[in-house]
């Protein structure tokens, strides 16, 4: 396949190839470091200007909070969040029982510390999370979290959250799975580049996660391979073949290793799909006929938010065409071939977490051009506690290097390929043609999709891809829903302080309606449905 170009081989190691890599990874450490140093740099001016032009905006009489979008409701969710931790300090104090006053009473609460934790949050909104072990077939140790109310459900014991093996979609389930939630349809969630699930959890009750698991649905969050902690079952962190992957495996590895735990969990045959941005790429290519087809017959809906399938303007930053104009061997000085600047890992490590939150916005901001402008301020920093996580510097190359996406714009078609049906359409359009099908990357396997697109969003052009699903290209694809939200950014379908009126509710709507027949009778309605 063209987007996805042979990988690099290495053999086992030995001296002077642990010599090699060694090197390598000292050289690649140094020029990395001045690439981050540089973009760092950057946002820091970038910073400095904004700052300027506030003070300037408040000589002049004008407060500068009071022109962001939700003032008012951020100010309001600011108090209520300073009541919360006051009733959960005298609750401590004196004893109080209030869980009679609240369906879903705090498990945590008072001053936010701002972990890397997704339990803790979840326990802040009367929720809690227990961790599963998931292999893949080339054995990758996965992470995959369920979200659950305790009130409901008691977690399994560790032994058995352990991996279960290689093999995926074996029919055998849970024998447990019945008792374990009864009445709640199974919904797995798919995070973004360079973050974990956890960014499915940073908004309190408007999380995406938490919200679709109070309407009554069983939550699962997948995290792809290495994420916060690499695992493999006999390659070390230092083995560069434990780094020789990019997008693709996600898709066609990781993602049916998890789903295939949910169902065994659930005892489901099929689960509902949501995933942001890289999470919906890596779906899209799975599901792809020359791919693995056949996943979609587990899948009875996805949910794409901010989809990941064409690229937008950003991708001609600067810094971007840097990376994209160096060739392979250039890249793999710069950024090695182990993990994609690891260094960043280090830092969120030793940092204090509001500093790293703070300086983590900044940087992405400057990267990709977007704003908090509809976020609530003061969850800002819990938000980037969860980003960035290991990935592979081949992965980074597949984005944004001179062979793949940044360079044919498009996840799974060159840029020829997409010229010449563009060509076609506007031909179709004025009335001179049909569509051919002859492209589609889709086959009768492919599940319904439901489409949520930022239409500020400068990363990726989801506007594409649903004129591709709307005018005959993809005959097999069922478009159950379409909303393009004009305002949003990339990030804002996950983290904008409307996002659940926005995007929440909907993605609720869509999961019960396409749910199977089978499963409905098991399942109790949601919530608000």
């Amino acid at each position: 396949h063209p987007l996805f170009p042979p990988l690099p081989s290495y053999g086992p190691p030995s001296l002077i190839t642990s010599v090699q890599h060694l090197i390598i990874r000292c050289v690649s450490f140094v020029l990395s470091l001045v690439f981050l140093g540089t973009v760092i740099l950057g946002a820091l001016i970038q910073t400095a200007s904004a700052s300027v032009l506030q003070i300037r905006r408040t000589i002049g009489g004008q407060a500068p909070h009071t022109t962001r979008i939700y003032h008012e409701e951020e100010r309001s969710r600011q108090v209520e969040r300073t009541k919360a931790s006051r009733r959960w300090s005298y609750r401590r104090e004196k004893e109080v029982d209030e869980e009679a006053l609240d369906e879903c009473p705090p498990l945590e609460g008072g001053k936010d510390p701002l972990v890397c934790d997704v339990a803790y949050y979840a326990r802040r909104v009367g929720l809690d999370v227990e961790t599963f072990k998931v292999q893949t077939e080339d054995g990758f140790i996965l992470t995959l979290w369920h979200v659950y109310n305790p009130q409901e459900h008691t977690p399994l014991p560790p032994k058995a959250r352990r991996p279960r093996g290689p093999h995926v979609f074996s029919g055998q389930t849970n024998p447990e799975a019945s008792r374990r939630a009864p009445g709640k349809y199974p919904v797995l969630l798919m995070h973004g580049l360079l973050q974990s699930a956890g960014a499915f959890c940073a908004n309190d009750d408007d999380s995406l996660a938490f919200f679709l698991c109070k309407s009554g649905y069983d939550v699962w969050l997948g995290n792809n391979r290495c994420g916060m902690v690499p695992e493999h079952t006999t390659l070390f962190q230092s083995d560069p073949r434990m780094w020789a992957w990019n997008i693709q495996q996600m898709g066609v590895l990781d993602l049916p290793a998890l789903v295939s735990r949910v169902l065994f969990e659930t005892g489901f045959e099929k689960l509902g799909l949501v995933g942001h941005s890289q999470g919906t790429a890596e779906t899209f290519i799975a599901l792809a006929k020359d791919q693995r087809p056949e996943l979609g017959e587990r899948i009875s809906v996805f949910c794409a938010l901010a989809p990941a399938v064409y690229a937008g303007p950003l991708v001609e930053r600067v810094y971007f065409r840097f990376m994209r104009i160096i060739p392979p061997l250039v890249f793999r000085a710069f950024f090695g071939i182990h993990a994609f600047i690891p260094f960043m890992m280090t830092v969120h490590r030793r940092l204090h977490p509001r500093i790293y939150g703070t300086l983590g916005y900044y940087v992405f901001s400057f990267l990709f051009g977007w704003s908090d402008a509809r976020w609530d301020r003061g969850l800002r920093d819990r938000m980037f506690q969860f980003a960035p996580v290991y990935v592979s510097a081949e992965t980074m190359r597949w984005w944004l290097g001179g062979e793949c996406f940044a360079h044919q714009k498009c996840i799974l078609a060159t840029s020829k390929v997409t010229q010449a049906e563009a060509a076609e359409d506007q031909r179709v359009a004025r009335g001179h043609g049909e569509v051919r099908s002859n492209t589609a990357w889709y086959g009768p396997q492919m599940p319904p999709v439901a489409l949520w697109i930022a239409g500020s969003d400068g990363l990726v052009d989801g506007r594409r891809l649903l004129h591709r699903l709307e005018n005959g290209r993809e005959p097999h694809v069922q478009l159950v829903h379409a909303k393009v939200i004009e305002e949003y950014e990339h990030l804002d379908v996950l983290w904008a302080m409307d996002a659940i009126d926005q995007v929440g509710q909907e993605v609720r709507q869509v999961l019960w309606e396409t749910m199977p027949q089978e499963a409905r009778t098991r399942c109790r309605m949601p919530r608000g449905v």
